[in-house]
């Protein structure tokens, strides 16, 4: 059985690697990984470094899965490689990474319920599959919506990829995403920040992908000396190498899927400040201690973790009843990803 995967939005480097430390470019990757001899879907068919990529038109579905990451879009995947190929059923399986709520319009909200109900549908996180149960009951008729399968595993990470911690002289404080969009809260992240660099000295690192990069939004955060904002690290081993020197994160998003980069944070050693939310506490245990509900409290937990971040890591030790860094990694660990995903593909279309 081949695997190809579907991202429209995937950027291949000139010496042929996905770009990118998004979650969407990082599971691209793990899909690579995961399926040996997988293939990416791309406008011109060329070699890439360890895959190949292929148009929709040449994909035989005789012997191919399709991965699909951006799932609204299914229907004309399947339409393309029927017409193509002569009549041959495709086989399609949506995978949904990102938050279902975000889809505004009517008619995304529609396409998206009957591609869940048509296509196997592998969910990102418990939260997510959820949404997608509802969503197809509720837009599709249960003629349609009897027919859905779905299934999901929280995303994780590569524990293996962890550095050992380098604390720096100045405390770090992270801008935990790599867009500043609206949902983010970028203005709430900077308004506690500079509140707390206001009582300690600290340094803030904002990694962003290019077009947000470049955006007035960032220019206003850049302004300040103390305030770093670049493009997203080139290599996976920079990025964790960054993680390790990095003391605390300001999550201020209003809805994530998941959290990967959150969770990879974490797993480094980062006190994590989390608003008090559903999609956060899903990534945490019970009873953890740096929850806020208003602005002055996010500034206080913020304030703490910069100035005693040991003190921070002991009491998440203590909630655990030994080492939280280990609960992460047995919680979040992509190796229940890796088997869940080769399960399903093997249940839904055979070996």
């Amino acid at each position: 059985m081949n695997i190809i995967i579907k991202r429209d939005a995937t950027t291949i480097t000139p010496d042929g690697r996905v770009a990118g430390h998004d979650a969407g470019a990082t599971l691209v990757r793990r899909f690579l990984r995961l399926f040996p001899g997988a293939q990416l879907v791309g406008p011109s068919p060329h070699h890439a470094a360890g895959f190949d990529v292929v148009p929709l038109e040449f994909i035989d579905p005789d012997d191919s899965v399709i991965i699909n990451m951006d799932v609204l879009d299914s229907m004309d995947v399947w339409r393309t490689v029927f017409q193509e190929s002569g009549g041959t059923q495709p086989r399609i399986m949506n995978f949904v990474w990102w938050p279902v709520h975000q889809l505004e319009h009517r008619v995304d909200r529609y396409s998206f319920a009957l591609s869940c109900a048509l296509f196997p549908t592998f969910a990102a996180s418990e939260r997510t599959a959820s949404e997608v149960r509802d969503i197809v009951q509720k837009r599709t008729v249960s003629e349609i919506s009897s027919l859905s399968k779905l299934d999901w595993v929280n995303l994780g990470f590569r524990v293996e990829h962890v550095h050992e911690r380098q604390e720096p002289e100045v405390p770090i404080v992270l801008y935990p995403a790599i867009y500043l969009s609206p949902t983010k809260r970028p203005d709430l992240f900077k308004k506690i920040v500079e509140k707390v660099h206001a009582r300690t000295p600290l340094k803030v690192e904002m990694r962003l992908q290019e077009s947000h990069l470049i955006s007035e939004k960032a220019m206003a955060f850049s302004r300040r000396s103390w305030i770093w904002v670049g493009p997203l690290t080139a290599e996976r081993t920079s990025y964790y190498e960054a993680l390790s020197h990095t003391t605390a994160f300001l999550a201020t998003a209003e809805e994530e899927a998941y959290g990967l980069s959150y969770v990879e944070a974490l797993g480094s050693g980062v006190v994590g400040i989390f608003p008090d939310l559903p999609w956060a506490r899903a990534l945490l245990p019970e009873g953890y201690p740096f929850l806020y509900n208003t602005e002055q409290g996010a500034e206080q937990l913020l304030y703490q973790a910069v100035t005693d971040p040991q003190s921070c890591r002991a009491q998440l030790d203590h909630l655990v009843g030994g080492s939280f860094l280990q609960w992460i990694a047995d919680h979040h660990s992509d190796d229940a990803f890796d088997r869940e995903v080769t399960t399903c593909v093997r249940t839904w279309f055979g070996e």
